[in-house]
């Protein structure tokens, strides 16, 4: 393959990296987000000057680190929201508020980037959200104070890594939908993140459901779907 090649096979591959998938929050009620990781800086900086200038309306980017967001910064004129606990950005704002309140339980203040991104996107999707941090079950009275409040959310998202048997114990004290979100926090035998995975996908509470590995925005979605059916 000799550059003139090269160039245009690059040119294509980017060409359909852009196309923007309109029409998703009209068919599922949740919008595209643009997962900014392993893409390029290059790559993530043409995708939000794109964007910016089209007429898709909100656009949630996730993943998308401090220096990528440095860059996009420097070479682009799109104003973007950004989070960098979370490494998500708003473009062009958020959608509208909508009906409904979910509570994010965090174990440990180490899960905490996992509960911000739920959070945050969420608050993209125009969703109230309050966040429960450092309710791990190894001080149970921190969670047990905060049962009556939990109990009054729509829906739950509980995000904890290590043993991760806080999805167990607050899906055995609370009746809402609970989506539980291992992160790959913990020592050696954690392995990343399966320790807690596994523990969830085992737990003995009735009913909860399991998220991939760190994956605050999956859950998030979750709850907006488990909302719109009320």
């Amino acid at each position: 393959m000799d550059d003139l090649d090269r160039d245009v096979k690059n040119a294509e591959q980017l060409t359909d990296m852009l196309i923007y998938d309109r029409g998703r929050a009209a068919r599922i009620g949740i919008p595209e987000a643009v997962f900014c990781l392993n893409k390029q800086a290059d790559e993530v900086v043409q995708i939000v000057e794109r964007l910016d200038a089209s007429t898709v309306g909100p656009v949630l980017f996730t993943r998308m680190s401090e220096e990528k967001y440095d860059v996009v910064s420097r070479r682009t004129d799109a104003t973007l929201d950004y989070d960098e606990l979370s490494q998500t950005a708003f473009l062009n704002g958020t959608l509208d508020a909508q009906d409904g309140q979910v509570g994010i339980v965090a174990a440990g203040t180490s899960d905490r980037s996992v509960a911000v991104e739920a959070q945050r996107t969420l608050q993209f999707l125009g969703i109230s959200a309050r966040l429960y941090i450092d309710v791990g079950v190894a001080g149970l009275w921190r969670l047990l104070d905060r049962v009556e409040e939990l109990r009054k959310e729509q829906v739950l998202i509980v995000v904890a890594g290590m043993d991760a048997a806080l999805a167990s114990v607050v899906g055995g004290l609370v009746g809402c939908p609970i989506l539980a979100v291992p992160t790959s926090t913990g020592y050696g035998a954690a392995h990343g993140g399966q320790t807690a995975l596994n523990a969830m996908l085992a737990s003995c509470a009735q009913g909860v459901l399991v998220t991939n590995i760190d994956n605050g925005f999956g859950a998030a979605c979750g709850a907006a779907r488990i909302l719109a059916t009320k």
